[in-house]
């Protein structure tokens, strides 16, 4: 059985090359403002820190603008289909196509072919390349920009082994690899049995150690009872990377897909308490893109009609149906990283949603 594949006709290129090249004009439009607003706001820590125009322009703003394409990709591919295709229908030209004989589902054929191209864009991205640009940005502004500089890392770092181990880091400084304070907790049934203590402490990434001067150990009994113990020459190995001592949202984003899968497999046998957030970032990377084909499917099925209010009136609507989709993304992803939701039905929730309303536009869209 042949499965039918419309041919790519004058028509198809036509919608085509319109819709992507209206697609690729605005984001250019909104990269070239957002650029120019983010170098006037840090261009005095570039000066004051001396930072190479060759650094700034290929170090950062190179690497900055596949992020920020990502983040409006959805938002201007929608903007793109309203805008293109309401002006088709205000000069009547929809019309003149379903008069003809062409069906609404053929001429969604070229507009799902765009979709696509942008989807995969949008996925390459999320999945490989932004991964990459960020790890150049953190290391730029580690560099380059005073309120970046060391925010990778929280002040109080609280992160567990394996269960019943926890391991406090509090004041790490990455360039000396140095933490103010450390100590390493063992829990039994909810109720502190051990601890170990130290201040000053250097962190050797490689094997792993954490080595100190002095330190004290804290050994709890049954009766509540508290003995201290103090020692010389800290030198103890714990199964911590580098890496895990970072904010969890940040780090997860310098990972590609295969680091961070790994990642999300070597918490959960931790059972740390980052699971969710890590989740939150898997599925989002696949969702989002694959919101284009269901906000390309609402703009045409909107934009399609010839109405009173002309190209403003669609644009209006198509905006404010883009907007409450992403805040109702960004509003179940929140309910995702506390735990309230599962973050697979969180993330994929917005996507059914919109789905069904597409599905209704489509339906009522003109035949």
């Amino acid at each position: 059985m042949k499965i039918p594949f419309p041919g790519f006709k004058i028509l198809d290129r036509y919608i085509l090359g319109k819709f992507l090249m209206t697609f690729f004009f605005a984001i250019a439009m909104i990269l070239i403002i957002v650029v120019l607003f983010d170098y006037v706001e840090k261009v005095d820590d570039f000066t004051e820190l001396h930072a190479p125009l060759s650094a700034i322009l290929f170090d950062y703003y190179l690497n900055f603008i596949p992020y920020f394409a990502n983040q409006f990709c959805s938002l201007f591919t929608f903007i793109a289909c309203i805008f293109f295709t309401s002006k088709l229908a205000y000069q009547t030209e929809i019309v003149a196509m379903l008069s003809g004989g062409m069906s609404f589902r053929r001429l969604m054929w070229p507009y799902f072919l765009g979709a696509l191209i942008i989807g995969s864009l949008s996925l390459t991205l999320n999945l490989w390349i932004i991964p990459i640009t960020q790890q150049e940005i953190v290391s730029f502004e580690a560099k380059y920009n005073k309120r970046r500089q060391n925010v990778q890392f929280d002040r109080h770092i609280y992160r567990q082994i394996e269960p019943g181990t926890f391991a406090y880091v509090r004041g790490y400084q990455n360039n000396s690899k140095r933490a103010i304070f450390f100590a390493l907790e063992q829990y039994e049934e909810g109720s502190m049995t051990r601890s170990l203590e130290a201040a000053d402490v250097t962190f050797d990434p490689e094997t792993k150690r954490w080595s100190a001067q002095r330190y004290t150990t804290r050994e709890f009994d049954s009766l509540e009872n508290e003995t201290f113990t103090q020692y010389r020459n800290l030198d103890t190995l714990i199964d911590l990377e580098e890496a895990e001592l970072g904010v969890v949202t940040q780090l997860i984003k310098t990972m590609n897909i295969h680091e961070l899968n790994e990642f999300l497999d070597q918490q959960r046998e931790k059972g740390s308490d980052t699971i969710n957030i890590i989740q939150v970032e898997q599925h989002a990377r696949f969702a989002y893109p694959l919101g284009t084909f269901i906000l390309t499917l609402i703009g045409v099925s909107l934009s399609s009609r010839k109405v009173r209010g002309g190209t403003g009136l669609h644009i209006g609507v198509g905006i404010a149906l883009c907007f409450s989709y992403i805040l109702f993304y960004r509003f179940f992803e929140e309910f995702a990283k506390s735990g309230s939701l599962p973050p697979s039905l969180a993330i994929w929730l917005p996507n059914l949603i919109y789905l069904a309303i597409a599905i209704y536009l489509y339906q009522k869209a003109p035949k």
